[in-house]
């Protein structure tokens, strides 16, 4: 019976390896225009379908739904960018705002910042004295400390905020792209209202299908469950308009 070789101890003296070499990456689930531009298209197809519909249910003749389509699409493009850029804005102001308090205790009051992060990195596992050593290697370079005490105590990249004129521009033409989905078959003259709804539903689908590729749900789900949700919002809302149209008229 042969003695197993057993591996060579780890080498201190060897360098790290390439942090750029590791075989798997992540998608940005933080950045300042991937939620609006995907939530924003399904918001816009959502909420047009709806509205289309309800017109299509309470009026007589295209002219009517055209018009409550493109003026649907023009407000909910408008405030969807507006929102988007006011509440991005917000938060990264309000980031901004922690960091400069963070500076200014790390300028003031350095040892007892130096030693909360030295605490932080104990409480992930670090035995003390590393955690020692490396809050002080941190602390030697201020703006460098800053950063990682942003990032350890609420969370933000300084360098790596999200942009509000990114999530308003991507807001509103996502929304503008999901909006114009159910005006295609009216821009075309076609004065059927079934193209619309089949359209509409093949877009809900497709939308529910393709966020999905940003969790952990399968495509056939996703597209499902918001065509399911999307279709029902646009028939009640359908009722509602023929059930008000028919009282008005």
């Amino acid at each position: 019976m042969t003695d197993l070789e057993l591996p060579a101890p780890p080498d201190d003296d060897e360098p790290l390896p390439d942090p750029m070499t590791v075989g798997h990456e992540h998608p940005d689930v933080t950045g300042g225009w991937l939620r609006p531009a995907v939530f924003g298209a399904m918001d816009g197809l959502v909420s047009n379908f709806a509205l289309v519909m309800g017109v299509t249910g309470g009026s007589d003749g295209t002219k009517p739904v055209l018009l409550a389509g493109l003026a649907g699409l023009a407000a909910g493009a408008f405030s969807m960018a507006a929102g988007e850029y006011t509440s991005v804005a917000s938060q990264s102001e309000l980031a901004l705002a922690q960091i400069e308090i963070e500076r200014h205790e790390i300028e003031h009051n350095g040892p007892a910042e130096e030693a909360e992060l030295a605490a932080m990195y104990v409480e992930k596992g670090v035995d003390e004295d590393t955690a020692r050593d490396a809050a002080a290697q941190i602390h030697r370079d201020v703006g460098h400390a800053v950063e990682v005490h942003a990032r350890e105590e609420f969370g933000v990249d300084a360098n790596d905020l999200a942009s509000p004129r990114l999530a308003a521009v991507s807001s509103f033409f996502s929304f503008a792209l999901g909006a114009v989905l159910p005006l295609l078959p009216l821009l075309l003259g076609i004065e059927a209202v079934w193209p619309i709804v089949v359209l509409s539903l093949v877009g809900l689908f497709a939308c529910g299908a393709l966020v999905t590729n940003l969790t952990s749900r399968t495509w056939w789900y996703g597209g499902v469950r918001q065509l399911v949700l999307g279709g029902a919002a646009a028939g009640l809302t359908y009722v509602i308009g023929d059930l008000v149209g028919t009282r008005l008229g």
